[in-house]
């Protein structure tokens, strides 16, 4: 009597990757990043809400933010821990939800200055490295120099770029009515700011895939971004 055997074959799981997503502001980092990342079952981490959480700390606790030194010396104090789900991503510091507070003006205006601070981006570096580390399946961040200072060894680095009118115009619209010319000139000032610091400034790392968002949608950027990881992801 012959038997007849049924093999199963098991699918194996895709490989963690490592995702470095940078640019400026209005490129839809944010909402790329955490789309792409729930589309794939990747991990998700936002590294400007870490800065601006330890500035939110910073300016609660009545450090004055125009003395390097003051926020030098502070800069370790605050605990911050951030959730990774990209569903529902979280940001605590010293136990407490900081995600609406640290989208205010007040926030904005100073988190530059606060992110200049080597001290700050020592320890800012060292919390994201840790998450990346740790992240099983992989994980997709989010910055302004993740691919060149952060995670230099990610497998794949997308910068997003866009015209200054495409990123004030979509920030007007988060913003509710904001003026464009307005927001216009802040995110250019800003992106100065971020670019001519000394300590890990704005910059597309040179093995990046740029994408410009200008005359795209928001879906457009995240298929061209899914299918970058997942060619990525083929290839390991």
């Amino acid at each position: 009597m012959t038997r007849k055997v049924l093999a199963t074959v098991e699918t194996a799981a895709p490989s963690a990757v490592i995702v470095a997503i940078d640019g400026p502001s209005g490129t839809g980092k944010s909402s790329t990043s955490k789309a792409v990342a729930e589309q794939l079952g990747l991990s998700y981490l936002d590294t400007g809400a870490q800065y601006r959480a330890i500035t939110w700390w910073m300016v609660h606790n009545g450090i004055d933010i125009t003395d390097p030194s003051a926020i030098a010396a502070a800069a370790g104090k605050p605990e911050i821990l951030s959730g990774t789900d990209p569903a529902g991503p979280t940001i605590t510091v010293d136990g407490t939800d900081v995600a609406g507070p640290i989208r205010t003006q007040e926030v904005t205006s100073k988190v530059s200055a606060v992110s200049a601070v080597p001290e700050v981006r020592t320890r800012i570096t060292e919390l994201q490295r840790s998450i990346a580390a740790g992240a099983e399946r992989g994980i997709v961040v989010e910055g302004r120099d993740i691919g060149t200072t952060v995670l230099p060894d990610a497998d794949l680095k997308v910068f997003l770029t866009a015209s200054p009118e495409a990123r004030a115009a979509r920030r007007s619209g988060e913003l509710k009515g904001a003026d464009v010319n307005a927001t216009r000139e802040a995110l250019l000032k800003r992106d100065a700011a971020d670019s001519g610091r000394k300590t890990s400034p704005l910059a597309k790392a040179d093995d990046a895939v740029e994408v410009d968002t200008s005359d795209l949608t928001l879906q457009q950027v995240i298929e061209c971004v899914v299918t970058l990881v997942e060619e990525k992801r083929a290839a390991k």
